[in-house]
Formats: structure tokens, sequence, C-alpha cells
């Protein structure tokens, strides 16, 4: 049956709606699930020497961190189709805490491999997360929807390349070995996903309505009878085994990046274990918004041409993104290899988002096996590129560019996902239903902007914004290529954590608002992030501090003014008609204004 009450639009600060509870949770418990599944790659450079790991053995233990994910995917989708995601995600994320924590007693290699096996399990987070947004947005929002909270929860795998060595060193700090250090670690990120999965059970519903049980009792959803059959159904379509590549050639790079990210820049970029932690961290960061500017896109493209419009923007974004990684593959030098990084996160994200947003229309009785197959995909892309990277023939740089040439090959699998008119037909009524109803659900009347009025509308706020945008990210990857070579060095005698962290927020305010202030996503957040940043220096700097062998460097002061000028207008102002901000709320005031 069809389900009812999904919600048309994204209240991002509530919580007081089944659909928007739903929301939160799956992103935080897929955030978590990430961070602890990759929670232990910052800190290979420690594992390795402690346990002796060749690089062959290295990449071993990156294709089981991945593998049996491909095998729980497959599981927890058909698992969703049966007993709901609020069960399954309670399950997996308890059942799944176990292994992160046990790691701790890994003494030898073979021990931290079959651990690492264990862990890959909560990878299957995801289908769950996608299974549960997908039933509680309708077809207006739900492309969004799906990837930002894919997006949000992708984050983890960031974040836990910057914030797993600090927790390293604070457990250092406390008088541990290394030893000891990276094991605590591991257990501390284990003890947060076991009590999100009661708070899980708690907090969130199945659909709208309720739970799977209790709608079942009553006929108002599939029974478990026939849910049964809910596998073959998918495995019988072949467009979801075109989307199983096409997500390899997305997700399954992600993840394979995540893994290596520290490494190769400790090994060919010469970068200390916190520097290239936080430059690796940059890579997953972009999810921020990157990979819900990926559905949201797909969302504008199905208004404009139908479910094709959808899968032609998919094609775009996986294109661009493998010409992007053979740019980053050949990069020598820090200074080009981090703005190539960021460039090819950004598509790696947004074909996700649109790989996804493609998902939910496939086949709507058989959605959490759908999702599950696709999202398998993603691991088997990263299995295979364990193998590559494994052989010590082959370097690193030599690796991605291979991978950058498949993933451009791949793109073309986009043309074998075909809808027919009548799944068409059916997506364009469900869209306009959802549309009536979100115009109903708001009562005021606001006359309808224009989308995008074009390069001729451009404002002076926009070029600025643009500009400052740009600038702001060349200034996040110098301080990188500059300053942070005499933080690391410093690092363990007088330049502690609290300075390390300071660091970091100017990098990650620079260089992911910077790209948020370019593209006009968030305009405000990320112009105040950057503001702070700018305030600071402009307080540095008539305290007369001439920043030698400081964080911020030789700072103009009145050059640092006129930029926090700047930043403070966007802040108030926000974006103009160019920009990610204005399209979505051009296209909240369209769903109020009733078509004629």
């Amino acid at each position: 049956m069809e389900i009812r009450n999904k919600a048309t639009s994204i209240d991002l600060f509530s919580l007081k709606t089944r659909q928007m509870r739903a929301f939160h949770m799956s992103w935080f418990a897929f955030f978590l699930c990430f961070f602890a599944w990759f929670g232990i790659a910052p800190l290979m450079a420690v594992v390795r020497e402690e346990l002796s790991l060749t690089k062959e053995q290295i990449g071993n233990t990156i294709i089981a961190s991945v593998a049996i994910t491909i095998v729980a995917r497959l599981f927890i989708g058909w698992l969703c189709d049966r007993i709901g995601p609020r069960l399954s995600y309670t399950l997996l994320l308890f059942f799944g805490s176990i292994p992160v924590m046990a790691i701790g007693l890994a003494t030898s290699y073979q021990s931290f491999m079959l651990f690492r096996l264990g862990i890959g399990v909560i990878g299957a987070s995801f289908v769950i997360t996608q299974y549960h947004t997908s039933v509680m947005f309708a077809p207006n929002c739900v492309g969004t929807a799906n990837a930002t909270s894919a997006g949000w929860g992708n984050l983890g795998g960031g974040v836990t390349q910057m914030v797993m060595p600090l927790v390293f060193a604070g457990f250092i700090a406390l008088g541990f070995s290394d030893a000891i250090g990276w094991r605590l670690s591991m257990v501390s990120a284990g003890a947060v996903c076991m009590i999100t999965g009661v708070a899980y059970f708690f907090f969130t519903t199945d659909l709208p309505d309720g739970n799977f049980a209790e709608l079942r009792a009553k006929g108002e959803h599939v029974s478990v009878e026939k849910g049964k059959g809910s596998f073959l159904l998918a495995a019988k379509d072949y467009r979801v085994w075109a989307l199983f590549f096409i997500y390899a050639a997305c997700f399954g790079i992600e993840l394979t990046i995540n893994n290596i990210a520290a490494i190769y820049y400790m090994d060919y970029f010469d970068l200390g274990l916190k520097t290239a932690g936080l430059v690796a961290g940059l890579f997953g960061l972009m999810n921020i918004f990157a990979r819900t500017t990926g559905g949201f896109i797909s969302d504008k493209f199905v208004e404009k041409s139908g479910l094709k419009g959808r899968v032609r923007w998919l094609f775009i974004a996986l294109f661009v993104e493998g010409i992007a990684l053979l740019f980053f593959s050949q990069m020598k030098i820090l200074a080009l290899a981090i703005p190539a990084m960021i460039v090819f996160s950004l598509f790696v994200q947004m074909s996700e988002g649109a790989t996804y947003s493609v998902v939910p229309f496939i086949n709507k009785k058989a959605l959490g096996s759908v999702s599950g197959i696709v999202g398998a995909g993603g691991n088997m892309g990263a299995v295979a590129a364990g193998f590559l990277l494994r052989y010590e023939s082959i370097s690193y740089p030599q690796a991605l560019m291979i991978l950058g040439g498949l993933v451009t090959c791949f793109s073309f699998f986009t043309y074998l996902v075909r809808f027919s008119p009548a799944d068409e037909k059916a997506a364009a009524e469900e869209l306009a239903l959802a549309h009536k109803k979100r115009r109903a659900e708001r009562k005021e009347r606001r006359p309808l902007p224009d989308l995008l009025p074009g390069l001729s509308a451009l404002r002076p706020m926009d070029a600025l914004r643009m500009y400052l945008g740009v600038a702001l990210m060349i200034k996040g990857i110098y301080f990188i290529t500059n300053n942070m070579a005499e933080l690391e060095s410093r690092i363990g005698s007088d330049f502690g954590q609290v300075q390390t962290l300071i660091a970091w927020g100017v990098v990650f305010a620079h260089v992911v608002g910077g790209a948020s202030l370019a593209l006009g996503f968030v305009t405000r957040v990320a112009a105040a992030a950057n503001a702070g940043v700018l305030f600071g220096a402009v307080i540095i700097t008539l305290m007369g501090t001439d920043g030698s062998g400081g964080l911020i460097g030789n700072v103009d002061f009145q050059f640092t003014s006129f930029v926090f000028f700047a930043l403070a207008l966007l802040v108030w102002r926000g974006a103009g008609p160019l920009s990610l901000d204005y399209l979505v709320q051009a296209d909240n005031e369209r769903n109020l204004t009733p078509t004629t």
C-alpha cells in the first residue's frame, strides 16, 4: 500500500514531527557508525608501527573493513522490508558496536584484520538511513532529504580523520602509552554507538503513521509474508544492477579515499599525523553541503524533465567526478593537490546524492532491497579498489589514476537506467500531489521570483560573495601548506590541543565555509563562521601582534577589516539570486503559489 502522510518539506530546526525525528536520528546514527567504521584509519600510522604491518597487510585490512558490508547491506535492506527501519537500526547499532570496542584486544595482524572485518557490519547503517528518509518524505523533497541525511552521516568519515588523532592525543596526555591510547579511542567510539541504538528505539517510528507491527495489525501496511519476495523482485531489475555499479564508482571511491587519505598525505607530501588528518578530513567535510547539493539539483531536474532528468544529472555529476579524480591523481604539489581533492570530493558526494535521488523510484514494493543492493555496490567498489591499492608494484597515484578512468567509464551506465511512460506519469502525479499538499499546509501567498535570473542579473554582492568564497578557500589551503608545518613541529612542547583546535577551526572555516560561500549555500552560517575568524584576526592585530609564528601570519589590518565587514554584510543580507539559497527559497515560494 502507498505510504501516507509523508512530509513535503524539511524543517531542519524542528523535532516535533515523526518525520523530522526520523531524519535527525537517522543521519546522526549514520554519522556515528561512519565515525566508528573509519575511526582506526587516521591512527593507522601508530597501529602500523606497533603491529609491524606491511603495505599489503594494510591493504588487506582496508578490504576487510568494507567487504563484509556488502553482505550486511544486502541483508539489512531485506530486514528493513520485514521489521522496519526502527528495529533494524537499534539492532545494528547495539551489536555493531561490539567489534568496534573489541578491536582494542587486537595484538597481531590476524586479529586486527578480523576485528576490522567485524566493524564493517555497521556500514550497513547507510541503507537504513536512506530507507527511513525515503518513507518519511514526499517526492518533491525526497532527493534532498536522502542526500542530506546521507551526506551529514558521511561527515563521520571526515570528522573521524580529525577527531580520532585528538582523542588519541588526549589519552596520551593522561599518561597512557600509544598502544593503549588507540585502543581506548576505539572503545569510546563504540560505546557512543551502543547508547545511540537505545535512543533510536525510543525516539523514532517506522513510518509517518506509526510502526510496522501496529500498522500491519490494522491492515494498513504490506504484510510480512508479502515482504518476503522483495529481494528477488529487486534483483530481477537490471536498473538496480546498473545503479549498483554507478554507486561503486562514487561511494566506493569515497570509502577508498577515507581509508588511505591520511597515509597518502603523510607518505607523498611528508605531513605529520595531525596535519595529514586535517587535510584528509577536508575530503569528508564537503559532505556538509555537497551531497545535499546533489540531491537538491536532482529535485530541480525532475521538475523540468521528469525522472529522466534525475538520471541525466546523475550522469553529469559522475562523469565530472571521474575527470576530477584523474587530475587529483597527478598532483605533486600540496598547494595544488588540496584544491584538486576538494573539487573531486564535491562531485563524488554530489554523485552519491544524485544516485539515491533515483533509488526511491525504481521499485516502491521493494524499496529496502533496492537500497540494500545499490548500497552494497558502494562497498563492492571499495573492495575492488582495495585490491588495486594493496599491490606493492602500483603506487597510490597510479592506482588513483586508474580509478579515475574507470569512474569516467561507469558514468555511461546511467543510460541503462530508464523509466516507462507509466512510471513517469505516476511520478509526475505524485509530485503534483506533494506540491498541492505543501500549498495547503502553508496559508500565506507570495509572488514567485525567478528561479535563476542568469548572469545578466548578477548583483555586486553576488560577485563579492563568490570572490570571497574562492579567496577564503585559497587562504585556507595556504594556511595548511605554510603554517601547519610549524604547528606540527611544535606539537608535544608548548603547542597544546587548544591551539591545534583553533588552527583547525581556521582551516575548516576558510576551506569548507569558503566553498559554501562560493556556491551560496547556507550563506549566512558560512559568512558568520568566517567573520568570527576574521574578527579574531582584527583583534590580534589591534593588540599589536606581529603574527610571527602565530596562527594568523602577516595579516594586513585594513584588508582584514574590509573582509570582515563584507562578511558581516553577507550575514545581514544573505545570498543574492545566483545562489543555492535563493533557489531553495524560490522553490518554497513557488510551492506556496497555486498553479492556474
